[in-house]
């Protein structure tokens, strides 16, 4: 089975490691909070149909692991997945938003985003020895 997914045009594999935070970095993402969170962030996430490889959310940031289709772009995906858990989780535990320093925000400004990609090795392989492979699959009919 191919690592690779499908749209109607397109093999892909798009994979992100992503972090945040909340804001001012508070340590609010344990008990019910934290199981809210990360519940939010697999429902919306399946509902954007990416995929979930990995998901660890800490008492003061998340980590996720994360495969998104190339039709979505990441800002879109996380402002998604920051703008939603802060309403979900103000919703549910109301008494988080009584306080005055969080004004209507969860989650700090922006986020950390790397991309999981092949091995460097095997693209640079790849690469070098790909026209080497054209050409032995070329050259039977060369001589047929």
């Amino acid at each position: 089975m191919s690592r690779f997914l499908k749209l109607s045009q397109t093999l892909w594999h798009c994979q992100y490691h992503l972090v945040w935070v909340p804001k001012y970095r508070y340590r609010v993402l344990n008990g019910d909070v934290g199981i809210e969170v990360q519940n939010c962030i697999r429902a919306f996430s399946e509902q954007k149909g990416c995929k979930i490889i990995e998901l660890n959310v800490q008492i003061d940031h998340v980590h996720l692991l994360v495969m998104v289709p190339p039709k979505i772009s990441i800002s879109d995906y996380m402002g998604m997945i920051k703008g939603r858990t802060a309403i979900r989780v103000f919703n549910k535990f109301k008494s988080l938003k009584c306080k005055p320093y969080w004004g209507n925000k969860f989650w700090s400004r922006g986020y950390c985003v790397d991309t999981v990609g092949l091995d460097s090795d095997m693209i640079r392989k790849y690469v070098k020895y790909q026209e080497q492979k054209e050409r032995r699959v070329e050259q039977p009919d060369l001589f047929s």
